[in-house]
């Protein structure tokens, strides 16, 4: 009985063989990891020691880093660590990126900081580097391309268009000076309201308003040349006879894949305001492209100043605005081009924990996609033209990729998990509209120009006032 015993013992405590999972080397479990989200990572974290060491080690985490947000940008966190400019950026990386990676997923704040001209600290004469500044200006175009700022054109007081060119080399180290250059540059005419897109290193510009008044539908191609002296334009040639969309301003424009842009809205002839929205595919040597316009089920209400901004290939969120009867909106729209079907679908959000929502209508705003996978909007002005200085992000994520459940050309999400509103810290610039807001390639810095703010007598209602301010906007990390 003694012997039977102790073998019936022995065979309840044999051990099952390992999991297969198990006999994997670490390098494979790597590039496991690499495949799987960051929720399934973290509950593969909580199995045993090795398993724990390895999900949350150093190197994978910069890997999910690169994979979420792109190599620039970690590239960038890099960088910062050898800066000295800023205690906000030293030793940036003795955080481990872990935790660097889930700061940025809760977001709460940024930091606002004047970008001052390099010759402005070597000039005592105000008025002659005054000179070497764009002059205030709003319904311009800002854009981020190859390591620069570009600004084209604008409107001015008066109703004056601006057809000058300026770039400013940014670079890898985000630096608060800026030197503005003007320059030399075949301009596609004076205008405001109009569009400029980044597309790879190119810029496309559509449309806009002269200071006749005159609606505008051509396109063009800016390339940045001879460091920033230059710009070249050239008129993007569209076939004889092809559709192209009708003369507008103060519409929006998005990239939406590598060689398309997509248009949207604005303000046509006799001022009416638009409501359609077209592509424009180009050539592989962008010399050339075609129009098509978009025709979807869902009914996308006219507006103008609104937004369009690229979330992900083949998609672009569309964000407020001002639509018929001087209604500003605060609706947000979907356009989805995958699988060979154009359709716009309408995202409803429930507020119901989230009073602050009721400041969310706008017109004349910026909405930037930034680090972490969220819409940056900023400014902008309500019904009544009371200019705004806040900031809000819109979590893309919550917004699925693909497998959208539509009813009747709308989706109802939670509001309370997709929108937030950021605590702005040290320098709070003046609210403004019509501004002008680019993020640079890390999508860690946002910088913004110009835009039109309340004048001093604030108890006329026409009295508005033109900015030629620069101020960089920095994702704050909690460090």
């Amino acid at each position: 009985m003694t012997e039977i015993a102790s073998t019936s013992s022995g065979r309840g405590h044999h051990q099952s063989p390992p999991a297969p999972i198990m006999n994997l080397a670490d390098d494979h479990l790597f590039t496991v990891l690499l495949l799987l989200p960051v929720d399934s990572i973290l509950s593969f974290s909580a199995t045993c020691k090795r398993f724990r060491n390895l999900a949350c080690s150093d190197s994978l985490w910069e890997s999910l880093w690169r994979r979420e947000w792109g190599p620039s940008s970690a590239e960038s966190v890099k960088s910062s660590s050898s800066s000295s400019s800023s205690s906000s950026r030293d030793g940036l990386l003795l955080v481990p990126w872990m935790v660097l990676f889930k700061r940025v997923c809760k977001l709460d704040s940024v930091s606002c900081h004047r970008i001052s001209n390099l010759d402005d600290d070597d000039d005592d004469d105000v008025s002659s580097s005054s000179l070497l500044l764009p002059l205030p200006r709003a319904s311009h175009s800002l854009n981020f391309v190859t390591d620069y700022l570009v600004l084209f054109g604008g409107g001015r007081e008066g109703g004056r268009h601006l057809d000058d060119t300026w770039t400013a080399y940014v670079g890898e180290s985000n630096q608060k000076t800026l030197k503005w250059k003007k320059a030399d540059s075949v301009t596609p005419g004076g205008r405001f309201g109009h569009t400029c897109v980044v597309i790879g290193d190119s810029l496309v510009l559509f449309g806009g308003i002269n200071d006749r008044g005159e609606r505008l539908n051509d396109t063009w191609i800016g390339r940045v040349g001879c460091h920033g002296k230059q710009l070249l334009w050239k008129l993007l040639i569209v076939v004889a006879g092809a559709l192209k969309p009708p003369p507008r301003g103060a519409h929006a424009a998005s990239c939406i894949s590598e060689k398309t842009m997509v248009v949207q809205g604005g303000i046509g002839l006799s001022g009416v305001r638009l409501g359609d929205t077209w592509i424009l595919e180009l050539s592989e040597d962008l010399n050339s492209g075609t129009w098509h316009e978009v025709v979807s089920n869902a009914l996308l209400p006219p507006r103008s100043g609104h937004t369009l901004t690229y979330i992900r290939e083949n998609q672009v969120v569309l964000f407020g605005g001002r639509g018929l009867g001087y209604d500003v909106l605060n609706d947000v729209w979907l356009l989805d081009t995958q699988e060979q079907c154009e359709r716009w679908i309408q995202i409803f959000y429930d507020f119901q924990d989230l009073e602050e929502s009721a400041s969310l209508p706008r017109v004349g705003h910026s909405a930037t996609l930034i680090l972490g996978g969220r819409i940056l909007i900023y400014g902008g002005e309500d019904t009544f033209r009371h200019k705004k200085d806040d900031f809000w992000a819109l979590d893309v994520k919550t917004i699925p990729s693909k497998g959208l459940q539509v009813d009747g050309g709308a989706v109802c999400l939670n509001g309370s998990k997709a929108w937030k509103r950021l605590d702005g810290v040290s320098y709070r610039p003046k609210g403004r509209s019509f501004h002008r807001a680019c993020a640079d390639s890390s999508g860690r810095y946002v910088y913004v120009f110009g835009g039109m703010v309340d004048g001093l007598n604030l108890a006329v209602t026409s009295s508005l006032r033109f900015e030629n301010e620069l101020f960089m906007v920095e994702l704050l990390l909690g460090l």
